[in-house]
């Protein structure tokens, strides 16, 4: 892989660069670092970004063109540097995680405190949702005052004084920025070249020294099939090595939501739970998962994430880190005004939750977004009162929808017909955590 600066090319065009990846053509280096450039610029439209981005998703790119692609986005902004930052008289433990996108995963939101406790710092340019899945700055923005549009020297502050900022990318790859607002809402966020090089490029801009990812597998993972998600996990892996950033990645279980809650403010409530000492199961053991791996990263040793959780310094250092951020992590949360329960009809055990129809339904729910920059609603959400396994009574509810829009239940009822089962046994469970994989 080469990741030369990005130099502008005059004689290139837009509709042969399409043309190229629609005929299933390898796109040059010089091509990739003029349409980005250009898009970033203004003297592509999105229309032909849209057609581009279209033609990658059906006919994929090589290795050397996701590298160049993810070498253009990081060119397109600033780079930050934090490595003259110190505590102690010490350079910070810097280490980030992010997660490819997932049905439920508040992960993120207990988990950077958690690090922030052990004596880690952790820079985190976090994104807004992308399709069925939620977005950390949506979920974050619901707490009342919280902003994620911080300075570059408060964002500096904060890892010294904190250990955490949670901020948007700003100058960070400008170019992703656009082009993750055109994936969201063009069909085309399942793809592996185009995953990769979003998530990296900003990881990579953010001045992280060490990266942990969570490469999801199952029906709510944007891949459909495990090997899919393995290959996105070592592309991801290899380019993060490559920039001299420590990078490892777990492959985790996503055919059901995680934990019991998904939307925005929900989810926040549940991370609460989390922080308190409590939550649901799997949401307490990916998160202390992703923590070890975290602390590994960053050579912090002999430190154990779930102790923060029992003595409360977690809870403690997000709440610091909310109250910095302009947030007030004790008020009340919105919940969508306008209600629906889905009931059993039968009693039995809860078989399977399809992952992917959960989170189309919380997006007509309204948490999610139709048109880029639309506005999502804080209050809508669905709350999962029957897991996977769990014994389940006639009459009893199974799931509640919320949102502030009448006319968006049903088609989010829609959305869960035939997506969930009672019946007489439990499904088989899948371990939550599948692999791990490094260089």
């Amino acid at each position: 892989m080469t990741f030369d600066a990005p130099a502008p090319v005059s004689h290139l065009d837009a509709p042969s660069i399409i043309r190229t990846k629609r005929d299933g053509g390898v796109l040059s280096d010089a091509a990739i670092d003029w349409v980005i450039d250009a898009y970033t610029h203004g003297r592509v439209a999105d229309a032909q970004m849209s057609a581009l981005l279209m033609a990658i998703f059906l006919r994929g790119m090589t290795n050397g063109e996701i590298a160049r692609w993810t070498a253009a986005m990081i060119a397109s902004g600033e780079r930050l540097d934090f490595s003259d930052l110190r505590r102690g008289g010490k350079p910070l433990a810097l280490v980030d995680k992010h997660s490819t996108g997932g049905v439920g995963d508040k992960i993120t939101i207990p988990l950077v405190p958690i690090v922030m406790a052990c004596g880690g710092a952790v820079p985190q340019a976090a994104g807004r949702g992308l399709g069925h899945t939620g977005g950390t700055l949506d979920k974050l923005e619901a707490i009342p005052g919280f902003t994620a549009e911080i300075a570059k020297s408060q964002i500096r502050q904060q890892l010294c004084d904190l250990g955490a900022a949670i901020f948007a990318a700003g100058e960070l790859a400008p170019a992703d920025r656009k082009i993750y607002a055109l994936r969201d809402v063009t069909a085309t966020t399942e793809s592996l070249p185009l995953i990769a090089s979003s998530v990296m490029s900003k990881k990579i801009a953010e001045g992280t020294r060490a990266l942990v990812l969570d490469s999801k597998v199952g029906s709510g993972a944007f891949l459909d099939t495990e090997a899919e998600s393995r290959e996105l996990a070592r592309t991801m892996v290899e380019l993060g090595t490559e920039y001299g950033v420590d990078t490892r990645a777990l492959l985790t279980d996503m055919h059901v939501p995680l934990g019991r809650t998904v939307g925005n403010a929900i989810e926040v409530v549940e991370s609460l739970e989390v922080l308190a000492g409590g939550g649901p199961a799997d949401v307490v053991e990916l998160t202390l998962a992703l923590a070890r791996e975290m602390c590994d990263a960053a050579g912090l040793d002999e430190v154990d994430p779930a102790a923060t959780l029992r003595d409360g310094t977690a809870m403690d250092r997000f709440r610091a880190l909310v109250a910095a951020q302009g947030g007030d992590a004790t008020a009340a949360l919105p919940l969508g005004s306008q209600t629906e329960t889905v009931n059993a009809a039968q009693g039995g055990t809860m078989g399977d939750i399809d992952a992917m129809a959960v989170g189309l339904a919380v997006w007509r729910l309204g948490a999610g977004r139709s048109v880029p920059g639309e506005q999502v609603q804080f209050g809508a959400g669905i709350r999962i009162h029957r897991r996977p396994g769990e014994p389940v009574t006639a009459g009893e509810p199974l799931f509640t929808l919320y949102t502030d829009t009448s006319e968006r239940l049903v088609p989010a009822l829609r959305e869960l017909d035939g997506a969930w089962s009672v019946g007489p046994s439990a499904p088989p469970v899948r371990p939550l955590i599948i692999d791990r994989i490094t260089i």
